[in-house]
């Protein structure tokens, strides 16, 4: 299994119930699948820099997750009709990006321990 990082920019002006709900079903997709997600980040909604399908806002959101390869196909597929979602961006991480993202997992694994 590889692992993808993941951007996805959401419509807007969807109520928040809406997006968690419209995230949930991305979720469910890659886990029923075979699956795994690493990492989600909601990155807030921001101005785009352009617009996209009459859209000036987004709701952007960062997943890093590992799956095989044929699950981003139909992942891809579910973007494209799929209403909520606006522009999306798969990319499968190298083993650099790969190493340094399990150190980052690493050091923030150990952050809460050193608080405490």
């Amino acid at each position: 299994m590889n692992i993808y990082e993941n951007i996805v920019i959401l419509d807007a002006a969807l109520p928040d119930e809406e997006i968690t709900a419209s995230l949930q079903k991305i979720k469910d997709l890659i886990v029923n699948a075979g699956g795994e997600i690493l990492k989600t980040d909601m990155w807030g909604r921001r101005k785009l820099a352009y617009e996209i399908k009459k859209q000036n806002k987004g709701m952007y959101v960062l997943l890093i997750y590992k799956t095989p390869p044929a699950t981003v196909r139909k992942l891809e597929e579910f973007y494209k009709v799929f209403d909520p979602v606006i522009k999306y961006m798969v990319i499968k991480l190298g083993p650099k990006q790969v190493k340094h993202f399990e150190s980052l997992q690493a050091a923030e694994a150990e952050q809460p321990k050193s608080e405490a």
